[in-house]
């Protein structure tokens, strides 16, 4: 079977992160505008391919003055680098439904290759008749790594924001044929 291109349905998937936060706690967020695309080949994914960008300015932590400062030239600085992109190079069997998907993940003009350890959970029809796929992906950076090398030493030790990010993706994605339909 050929690939088939598969569209991300953004109103029913989520691209979300943690980080340590003063060594002790951990702020999550997520990003509210991105969009993508899988080629999927039912029967040997291992010839399948994902792309994804994500608007920066969409950062949602829940507290806008951290957002802000988000977007701000110590971290993300959207004025100038506006969006994240991956692109798959590479998709293994790591089990019956699980896959390993190597990419090239830019944050900041730096690109890095990362491996999302990824599952895919089904293929069904919703009530409007559109092909839906659904997957999990999960992976960790440092952001350091990216340029995102901004913080702020404690007085108790240790640093105001951690080096390690906690990154999880829960995609659905209609079938392209289908996505005009889609609701």
């Amino acid at each position: 079977m050929a690939n088939a291109t598969w569209n991300i349905d953004t109103t029913h998937s989520g691209i979300h992160f943690s980080v340590r936060h003063m060594v002790i706690s951990k702020v999550r967020g997520s990003f509210r505008k991105f969009s993508g695309s899988v080629s999927l080949d039912e029967q040997d994914p291992t010839a399948s391919s994902v792309s994804v960008r994500i608007d920066m300015a969409s950062i949602d932590t829940g507290v806008q003055q951290r957002d802000d400062h988000l977007r701000s030239p110590d971290f993300f600085d959207v004025e100038k680098f506006p969006v994240i992109s991956f692109e798959s190079t590479k998709v293994e069997k790591s089990s019956d439904s699980g896959l390993r998907v190597t990419g090239k993940l830019t944050i900041r003009d730096i690109t890095r290759e990362v491996v999302l350890e990824a599952e895919q959970l089904g293929v069904g029809k919703d009530p409007w008749g559109n092909i839906k796929a659904a997957f999990e992906a999960k992976t960790s950076i440092d952001r350091g790594d990216f340029g995102l090398k901004w913080n702020q030493a404690l007085e108790t030790g240790g640093v105001l924001v951690g080096e390690k990010i906690e990154i999880a993706l829960e995609i659905q994605a209609v079938k392209a044929q289908n996505a005009e339909k889609a609701a």
